[in-house]
């Protein structure tokens, strides 16, 4: 078990047992209810960690226990709570198209694990009651149109939009987490840097370079590229034959 699973398996048990000692009281001031958001501003955080019964904590709780691990392992701690808890503010987001009733459970947090364990597993069996294999990434297509379908219809009590948005919420997590991981940052700085168009001021300059005061190696490369200017153009030279030109204009 890893130490964020973990801590969000306590979490989640502690605040359920508070709210079956301090309900209705607690709810109401820690569900998240569409139309109250600017009233009760902190519920789109807090909703995650209330429930609706012991089946609904065991469920959400079950796949995290499930699915979490890896995923944290994966991201790393701290990515690992951004995108648990990214996943379930969009969820509270996507809550306000159907803003009938007040919205409980992680349910749209877990969703958005369970996307990410997808993500990076695509093909991992998932055993549907134990016994029938389903490829991660096929159980994700079936629970998105399921949650559209169920929601438009006015789901039966369920925050199916809560578990688009879940979804929805995981993916742009990962892709911001992409795009600032060290793995693209050195991705960035290896680029090939385009260099910059050459014109007759540069061949001048690089003709003025006192061949003369060059290793004989140097000298003879030197020839060969100012010949190759004359015979072919500009936009014949490589990358490295302009480096080597700046390099020896600059210091002659």
């Amino acid at each position: 078990m890893t130490p964020r699973v973990t801590a969000l398996l306590v979490a989640n048990a502690g605040m359920f047992l508070l709210q079956m000692l301090f309900d209705p009281v607690f709810s109401r001031y820690l569900a998240f209810y569409p139309p109250e958001v600017l009233i009760h501003p902190w519920t789109p955080f807090t909703y995650m960690f209330l429930h609706g019964g012991f089946m609904h904590i065991l469920f959400n709780m079950w796949a995290l226990y499930l699915f979490g691990p890896r995923v944290e392992e994966r991201l790393g701690g701290s990515r690992f709570l951004g995108l648990y808890f990214a996943s379930g503010m969009v969820g509270a987001i996507l809550s306000f198209i159907t803003p009938q009733a007040a919205v409980i459970g992680a349910s749209g947090a877990v969703f958005g694990v369970f996307f990410a364990f997808a993500k990076f597993w695509p093909r991992a069996q998932i055993f549907i009651w134990g016994v029938l294999p389903v490829e991660a990434r096929t159980l994700v297509i079936v629970a998105t149109v399921l949650s559209l379908w169920f929601g438009y219809r006015g789901g039966g009590g369920v925050a199916h939009f809560a578990h688009l948005g879940g979804y929805l919420g995981a993916w742009l997590f990962l892709r911001f987490a992409e795009r600032t991981s060290a793995a693209a940052a050195f991705k960035a700085k290896a680029a090939v840097v385009q260099p910059k168009r050459v014109d007759q001021q540069d061949v001048a300059r690089w003709r003025r370079i006192q061949g003369a005061n060059l290793h004989p190696v140097n000298r003879e490369e030197l020839d060969r590229i100012l010949d190759k200017i004359s015979s072919t153009g500009l936009d014949s030279l490589t990358t490295p034959e302009r480096a080597f030109l700046e390099r020896f204009s600059q210091t002659h």
